[in-house]
């Protein structure tokens, strides 16, 4: 299992193959997620316990959701999102290889371009 510290919290990457990765993400209350998307890569996330804004596009728009634990989402190659924990959030994430596909696009720890 890989450890990766973020600004928001933290990530463990418990699986990597060829063809997926499992990871879990640790996203600490009143922190977010780059408002992102990926050329590439293509993942689906659980929101395993606590609450957050998920916000995605829908026709071409920015729309806001409050995920609770037990919800899905899937997001598509060049679906722009982001992830704000509204409380300590715990989120499994499943996805293609493609750990380096982020196009950052707003970014409230200065990781944008």
């Amino acid at each position: 299992m890989t450890k990766v510290d973020k600004p928001w919290g933290h990530e463990l990457i418990w699986a990597k193959t060829p063809a997926y990765v499992g990871k879990v993400l640790f996203i600490r209350k009143g922190h977010k997620l780059s408002l992102q998307y990926h050329r590439v890569k293509e993942e689906t996330i659980l929101l395993h316990a606590g609450e957050m804004i998920f916000t995605a596009e829908e026709g071409g728009r920015l729309v806001e959701k409050r995920l609770r634990t037990g919800e899905a989402h899937h997001i598509p190659p060049g679906m722009k999102h982001r992830m704000e924990a509204v409380e300590d959030c715990t989120v499994f994430e499943v996805s293609t290889p493609h750990l380096d596909d982020v196009v950052r696009l707003e970014d409230a720890y200065g990781r944008v371009g």
